[in-house]
Parts: structure tokens; sequence; C-alpha cells
């Protein structure tokens, strides 16, 4: 089966109206796209930002009369006007075995010190490695973000050998399972995002290590704390926001033992200098910060140790 795509940019403001309309004629499913480079970085849960400037696509089946090219030439003038479109344009797509499609995107990813992020249907390249078997598709955390990756480098040089460890903002649960395989004792993970514990937890059992990794939303990871002997935790990683990071310093400085050692990352360098301000009064930072550049911004990594 083919497909036809129909393309309109609007402002934010229309959105909605885009969307009702584009469905109600027939749209199958319809996405959303920057019309420009306005970076929007990882919403909080119940938050849906848009860019200023939207481009949607609406698909239709195109052997269906609503589907048909001449259709939807005068389906994207019509809704063009009601919506004040400053372009449309309409594409063609040919059928693919979609599921197959976006593996295709995911290949196994060699880090520091012979430590490989693997997608569970690929073999991993060197089965004698440290290898983390991953579903890439269910939170964030694959390994190919770059604040992943320098958090993941860290890991691999720090002395985790019967350390107990928060993964705070665990996402797919990637640092948490690294730092078990790299021979850590217990890890806590935590995330406000149910779909991320949920996916914590699954891909701690895809690397047999669930036995030692627990995940929790915060409330439920501050009740677990109550009632067991958790804290102090040696390690703390953290890659999430600035904002929040500069939040919780206080508190982990709560969960953390006399130097124990922490690792920050998820901030880009205008931000780094607030971030270092909120953790000093309770933290020896290293004097280097790693940092990678993605996407356009350069991504820093803190580090350092609780001196209480």
């Amino acid at each position: 089966m083919a497909w036809q795509q129909l393309h309109l940019q609007c402002k934010k403001t229309n959105v909605d109206l885009a969307e009702a309309l584009l469905l109600e004629s027939g749209a199958l499913s319809i996405m959303l796209d920057d019309a420009g480079d306005q970076p929007l970085f990882e919403p909080l849960p119940g938050e849906s930002p848009l860019w200023d400037e939207v481009v949607l696509t609406g698909i239709f089946d195109a052997t269906t009369e609503q589907g048909n090219r001449q259709a939807l030439e005068q389906l994207s003038h019509d809704i063009a006007a009601q919506v004040d479109a400053s372009r449309t344009w309409l594409s063609a797509v040919e059928d693919k075995d979609w599921e197959r499609e976006w593996m295709t995107h995911y290949q196994p990813i060699e880090c520091a010190n012979n430590l490989w992020i693997v997608p569970e249907w690929l073999t991993p390249p060197n089965p004698e490695a440290t290898n983390i078997i991953m579903d890439p598709g269910l939170a964030f955390g694959t390994g190919y973000h770059a604040t992943t990756r320098l958090c993941l480098d860290w890991l691999t040089n720090e002395d985790l050998q019967d350390k107990v460890v928060i993964d705070y903002g665990c996402g797919s649960g990637i640092l948490g399972i690294a730092a078990l395989l790299l021979g850590a004792r217990q890890v806590y993970a935590v995330d406000i995002d149910p779909q991320a514990v949920l996916a914590t937890k699954q891909n701690a059992e895809r690397n047999q290590v669930d036995e030692r990794l627990l995940a929790f939303l915060p409330e439920e990871f501050n009740d677990y704390c109550a009632e067991n002997e958790v804290i102090p935790v040696d390690i703390i990683a953290a890659n999430i926001l600035a904002k929040p990071l500069i939040g919780l310093a206080p508190y982990f400085a709560t969960l953390i033992a006399v130097q124990g050692r922490l690792v920050l990352a998820g901030l880009i360098e205008s931000q780094t200098e607030q971030v270092i301000d909120a953790y000093q009064p309770y933290f020896t930072l290293d004097p280097k910060h790693a940092f990678t550049t993605q996407e356009d911004h350069h991504w820093q990594r803190l580090s350092g140790t609780f001196t209480g």
C-alpha cells in the first residue's frame, strides 16, 4: 500500500485546529515537527511544549478517495486558509515493513573501556565485552545521546566494586544497569515518569540484573528509604536537566556517604556555573569537566566527591 503525506506549516496557536481538520478529512496519523531550529528540552510529564512554527504532516491512504493526490491538493488549499498556513506541500511514501524499519537506525555502540550498548535484536559484536542489552524504544537513555555517553564513560573509570548506586532520572535504566554490570552491588533507580520506571525494570530483566535493581517513582523511593536502611549510598548518577539538578543538590547531599561520588549530566555549557554554585556547598567538584558537542549544543558533565 502506498501513502500520501500532506504537509503544512503554521503557528503553534493553530496546531490544534489543523490537527482536527486533518483527522476529519481522513488522516490516519499526524506528525509534528519543528519548522525552524528551535530547541525544546525534555519536558516534565504532562507537559507538551511546541515550537513557535510547526510543520504538521497528515498521512493518508493513497488508495482511498480522500487520499488521492487531487483530493489532497484541494484539502491543503482549504485547510491552509483556515489555519493561516504559510506553506503546504504533498509527498508520497512507499510502504515498508515499518516494524523493522525503525530498528535499522540502531546499531551497537562502543563506549569507553570495552563497554557496549547493544539493541536487543542484535548480536553483540564482542561477546567478551561488557554488553548492555537495551530496548531503545521505551524511555530516554539509549546511549545515542551525548549526555548518556558522558555518564557511561565516567562510570567505566570509577571503582564500582560492591558499591551502592542511585540512578536518579533513570529513563531506560541504562546507567544503573551499567553500574551493576561493572561491579556495583545494588542500584536504586528513580524517575518521575512511570513509563521510565517500567522501562528500567524491563531492561534490568533483559540484562539479568533485576534482583539487584529496584526502580521507583520519587515518592515511592522516599517511602522505601524511610522503611529500609538504604542511605547513605556510595554513588549518585543523575542525567536530567539543569533546573531539576540545581533543586536536587541539598537532597542528594542527604543520600550520599562522605567521600561518596557524584556524576551530573544533561546541562549545556551556559548552565554549568549555576549547577556548580548549587553543588559546591556539599561537594568538592573535580577541576576538569568533560564535555561533548551534539545537536549544536556543548553538553557538560560534572563530577565530584561529597564532603559533608
